[in-house]
């Protein structure tokens, strides 16, 4: 009968373990050592060695949980580490020119803007259309440079019509064909200057002429103010 018992109790303390975690934690595994204690054939007691092998089991995983706590925390301060002296250099920025992997821009109204893309080969054909913040269509400019690698083009704030446009963010588009009129993918970027640094929940987001960029989109450091 105590065989039957303690079978019964063992298999029943595993299971409600077993159904509330996936995994023993040690404070699980003391609770198991005693109730098998508690419940042990008087006339059959656990053997000395049998019992030290548990408790050498007992001692490893206690060990082990709190090598994990120590990573985790480790881990978790060097996170914060790195992420203030990232805070700290990336304020170093302000006022840097950079080429950004972007096709957003601030658009003050006047003078020109600088839309720059690359290609992977050199084109048959490649033209770029320019939308104002509302996805209406403003401008395509025609007769631009089809070399393989990084091209630029000036924009003179005008639409199709020669009218100067108002002050807003706009957005371009760069499409290339090859010979045989089969799309080609071309990356846009644009030149710009530092003017602020922002700490935001997706990141660190440089501002550059008025846009939000992550810092993973920057893409060259220049020397003074971003004309390429």
């Amino acid at each position: 009968m105590a065989d039957i018992q303690t079978t019964a109790i063992g298999a029943q303390t595993l299971t409600g373990a077993a159904g509330s975690q996936a995994v023993l934690g040690k404070d699980d595994f003391l609770k198991l050592l005693i109730t098998q204690l508690r419940y042990q054939d008087p006339l059959e007691p656990m053997k000395g060695t049998e019992f030290a092998a548990q408790l050498a089991q007992f001692s490893s995983v206690e060990q082990l949980a709190n090598i994990n706590t120590n990573l985790t925390q480790t881990l978790a301060t060097n996170q914060l580490m790195t992420q203030s002296i990232g805070n700290s250099l990336a304020a170093t920025m302000i006022g840097k020119g950079v080429k950004a992997s972007a096709n957003e821009f601030q658009f003050t109204g006047t003078g020109t803007v600088q839309l720059g893309y690359t290609l992977p080969v050199s084109a048959a054909g490649v033209s770029i259309s320019v939308y104002d913040s509302l996805g209406t269509l403003v401008r395509t400019i025609t007769n631009v440079p089809t070399d393989k690698g990084d091209s630029t083009v000036v924009w003179d704030g005008t639409n199709d019509n020669g009218q100067a446009l108002a002050e807003g963010k706009y957005t371009f588009k760069v499409d290339a064909q090859d010979a045989s009129k089969a799309a080609l993918t071309a990356t846009p970027f644009l030149y710009g200057t530092i003017s602020a640094v922002r700490f935001t929940a997706a990141g660190t987001m440089f501002v550059v002429d008025g846009v939000e960029i992550p810092i993973s989109q920057i893409l060259e450091l220049l020397n003074g103010k971003g004309n390429g």
